[in-house]
């Protein structure tokens, strides 16, 4: 994404999309290592540990980000069909024995090369690529629902219900921005959170979850410890925050501190109102990302994926800030930018450059 500054040709849009992009990102490796030292110190005796593998994950994600921007993305059109397949492929590696990493009872991760990344997020932008080029054109509801069910059956295997949610509503986004008639996406809505219900109620630790975060004589030291630790961590912050530096929760209270629940570790540090200029930051995101393409006639292919990108970001931010505020149940979601996790942030910068690329495309066609 460095290389976008060498373009002089980039819309006002396109520049503060860019700078936005990067002081989000910079901004959540700082926070990731007021997050993470603890637990770096704990597990590897060394306190920047968690911090250094991130910045390389960053410089890759901006390399690639650079390199994203120029590419022609017919390319990604024309091939959606054998893309989605290979991603498939590359998304049931981790159920394959010796491939596969299990953590937590999880099998959703592949190494290589001693690091370690999450196929899903590979998966979720070929999927969006797919199915953009599948409803651009005039599709059956049949073939609809078929290229959905594979992913669902190998995210379910992982198991990866969070994933699955997000390929679910993005697909759904896309679904009634293609056109479709409102009763066809009634029926097709309501039968999915039909299904997303069965899954969960099927599923004890999922079942268990929910029931978790329903129910009020919830015993907080077991069934919702997390849950309890993240909310004590948020009012720890009031207002203005303990200081930066100064968590108390980080210190092996809150699971996760450095990943799925950074936010509450961020809320502790500097309050509400420094919670509330990050938030500020992601909603400026989306509103730039509009502006970008205000006034431009992207044809159907571009529209969809445009916004079946915005709808992967806005429902991986609201699942994990949903989930922090216990508005939500836990769904193990990253904060884009800011948690740990190499895949999770490349796959955010490769996305923004996206649509920064499909915005770029216009322009040239509109002068």
């Amino acid at each position: 994404m460095v290389s976008f500054y060498l373009n002089y040709s980039m819309s006002k849009a396109n520049w503060q999309f860019t700078i936005l992009v990067l002081i989000l990102s910079f901004t959540g490796l700082f926070f990731l290592f007021e997050a993470s030292t603890v637990q770096s110190v704990r597990l590897f005796n060394h306190p920047y540990h968690f911090v250094t593998q991130q910045a390389k994950w960053l410089a890759l994600s901006l390399l690639l980000a650079s390199v994203t921007y120029f590419l022609n993305l017919r390319i990604f059109q024309r091939l959606a069909l054998v893309l989605y397949f290979l991603a498939l492929v590359l998304l049931a590696l981790p159920l394959i024995p010796g491939l596969g990493l299990t953590l937590n009872g999880a099998s959703r991760w592949i190494s290589i090369f001693n690091y370690t990344f999450q196929p899903v997020e590979i998966f979720k932008f070929f999927f969006i690529n797919f199915y953009a080029s599948l409803l651009a054109k005039k599709t059956k509801f049949i073939s609809f629902i078929f290229f959905l069910i594979w992913p669902g059956l190998i995210l379910l295997l992982q198991p990866d219900f969070g994933s699955l949610l997000i390929l679910l509503f993005s697909a759904m986004i896309m679904y009634f921005l293609s056109g479709v008639d409102i009763k066809v996406f009634s029926t097709v809505l309501l039968g999915s959170v039909i299904l997303a219900l069965i899954a969960i109620l099927l599923i004890p630790y999922r079942r268990e979850r929910l029931l978790s975060f329903v129910k009020r004589d919830v015993d907080v030291q077991v069934e919702a410890y997390h849950s309890h630790q993240v909310l004590l961590a948020l009012g720890a912050g009031s207002h203005f925050g303990r200081g930066i530096g100064n968590s108390q929760q980080k210190y092996a209270y809150v699971p996760e501190a450095s990943s799925d629940s950074i936010f509450a570790i961020i809320a502790e540090e500097i309050g509400f109102v420094g919670s509330t200029v990050i938030i500020l930051m992601f909603a400026a995101y989306f509103f730039l990302a509009e502006k970008m393409i205000k006034d431009q006639n992207l044809n159907k292919y571009q529209f969809l994926l445009f916004y079946g990108i915005l709808a992967w970001i806005a429902a991986q931010l609201l699942f994990n800030l949903g989930a922090v505020v216990a508005i939500l149940p836990l769904s193990g979601m990253p904060l884009p930018f800011f948690s740990q996790g190499g895949s999770a942030l490349l796959s955010v910068f490769f996305v923004s450059a996206i649509l920064l690329n499909i915005s770029k495309s216009n322009s040239k066609m509109l002068r």
